[in-house]
């Protein structure tokens, strides 16, 4: 493929900035919490169907764009996470399969993406998703990682009896590890990054359970109504300052040196 030049780069996803990471843990609390709204108040294949509908109609959007738009990707990451929560409850939920089978199950789907992508586009760096094809391996990975950090989380919290406020904080504390690690240069940026990105699934859901759930279950009793809402507001805001300011956005520059680099290692 012929290299990508600083005219005609584009990336099609966000930059990690700090403000990445914030609205990526509301956006997997809120679409754990959409999830459990829904299936309690609709048949739980109605709700997985509307779910995938959405996901569908929310991708296409997504990958008809040129570039990354912030409104169109965000709601993609919200429907991807209420959908991942629905992939991973349906195994646990509807087949009867241990929390540490499916989390084991997702580990294993999200390896098989990571090679097949390494393998076919050379990279699994964000900065080089500028194709329609490594956007569709980004969106894989993305719907895989929401599925284990859910099931991961569930099983932390159920079958380690762990509860939902102690899971959050056991994430909280392992996503240290890969902030630590990157900054010692122990892993690269693109490891560290997905690490990162796995572990903020269950820190997300995990508290937003512990929120939104009955007393009876380990949670305040807010209603998963409720804080769905509220971390709903939290999105918008955080989104409006994205698309405002645009320090997400990727520099036609910065994707062709990564471009020019993954074309040089090959």
């Amino acid at each position: 493929m012929k290299p990508l030049t600083a005219r005609t780069a584009a990336a099609k996803v966000p930059l990690a900035v700090a403000l990445f990471w914030i609205t990526k843990t509301l956006s997997v609390g809120m679409g754990e919490v959409t999830s459990d709204w829904l299936v309690h108040r609709l048949a739980p294949p109605l709700a997985v169907a509307i779910g995938t509908v959405l996901l569908a109609l929310a991708l296409l959007w997504q990958v008809s764009l040129e570039r990354y738009v912030a409104w169109v990707y965000w709601l993609c990451v919200v429907v991807v996470s209420i959908v991942g929560t629905m992939a991973a409850d349906v195994l646990h939920v509807g087949l009867g399969i241990p929390y540490v089978v499916s989390t084991a199950f997702w580990a294993i789907v999200l390896a098989v993406v990571f090679v097949a992508w390494r393998r076919i586009e050379g990279s699994l760096s964000i900065h080089s998703v500028v194709t329609r094809r490594r956007e569709l391996f980004y969106w894989a990975a993305v719907l895989a990682t929401f599925a284990l950090g859910t099931a991961a989380g569930d099983m932390t919290a159920h079958t380690l009896g762990l509860g939902f406020l102690a899971s959050g904080i056991l994430f909280t504390v392992l996503m240290v590890i890969p902030i630590v690690a990157y900054r010692t240069k122990v892993l690269g940026g693109v490891a560290a990054f997905w690490t990162a990105y796995v572990l903020t699934r269950p820190i997300g859901a995990s508290f937003a359970d512990y929120l939104g759930m009955p007393t009876w279950r380990g949670g305040l009793g807010i209603g998963t109504g409720v804080v769905a809402l509220v971390l709903t507001a939290l999105i918008v805001v955080c989104v409006a300052v994205l698309a405002i300011t645009r320090q997400d956005v990727e520099s036609p520059a910065m994707v062709a040196a990564d471009e020019a680099g993954l074309e040089h290692s090959r």
